[in-house]
């Protein structure tokens, strides 16, 4: 009965929590985080509330709920994608791949490796929760959930990987470089990179080697770009 219940609920649960979470998401980053942030004049401290507190409730810790609840409906279960054995070698590649895309033109831009001067608490903060939080709602839940047990990969791996996108869009409206991402494609490198991360998770079932990837992302952005 269990199964069968589960089964009924997996597609309006994920239609329910993707309207929900991309609204308050919505909210979040064009109404509530500026007054946050000035309310707080600590960066270093309102990036751990922001970042380390509010996004491991809103993002993280429903997605853990979800997972552990519907796990006999999903590719892995929450258990297992902690701890599922894979080998870290076979994925240097994506590590190095990462780190020529961005040190290369980093380096032809300004004649060398010059580590951004900006970088500091707040960023280190933000790359140790922004990949955990994000890879556990867009490849631990959501692709996850549509990949489940019988269904064909591909198509679901770009689904998620084109909300992992579409989840940005607040960000760059506040930004103010919603057009220029779009007319420039940067929005494509996002999708591609949300492909990568899910192309990991499918294939070694190991939740940890995106997360790790992600951060790698982060920091070689935070410090060259």
């Amino acid at each position: 009965m269990k199964n069968e219940t589960q089964k009924t609920s997996l597609l309006p649960t994920l239609i329910i929590y993707t309207i929900i979470f991309y609204a308050v998401w919505a909210v979040f980053e064009l109404i509530v985080k500026e007054p946050l942030n000035n309310a707080i004049n600590n960066k270093a401290v309102s990036g751990f509330i922001r970042d380390g507190i509010i996004k491991n409730l809103v993002w993280a810790v429903p997605a853990a709920l979800l997972v552990r609840h519907f796990s006999s409906e999903l590719y892995v279960g929450l258990k297992e994608m902690f701890s599922a054995r894979v080998s870290w070698l076979k994925y240097l590649p994506i590590f190095a791949a990462f780190t020529i895309y961005i040190l290369v033109p980093a380096f032809i831009r300004t004649g060398g490796l010059k580590i951004n001067s900006d970088f500091g608490v707040p960023q280190i903060i933000m790359i140790l929760f922004v990949g955990l939080t994000e890879e556990m709602v867009f490849r631990g839940w959501l692709l996850n959930a549509f990949a489940g047990k019988e269904r064909k990969q591909l198509p679901m791996l770009i689904l998620s990987s084109v909300m992992f996108m579409l989840i940005h869009i607040p960000i760059w409206i506040t930004q103010g470089i919603l057009v220029s991402v779009f007319t420039s494609l940067g929005f494509i490198m996002i999708i591609v990179l949300g492909m990568i991360f899910g192309s990991v998770f499918l294939k070694s079932r190991n939740i940890l080697i995106p997360i790790a990837l992600h951060m790698y992302w982060d920091l070689l952005v935070e410090l060259f770009s």
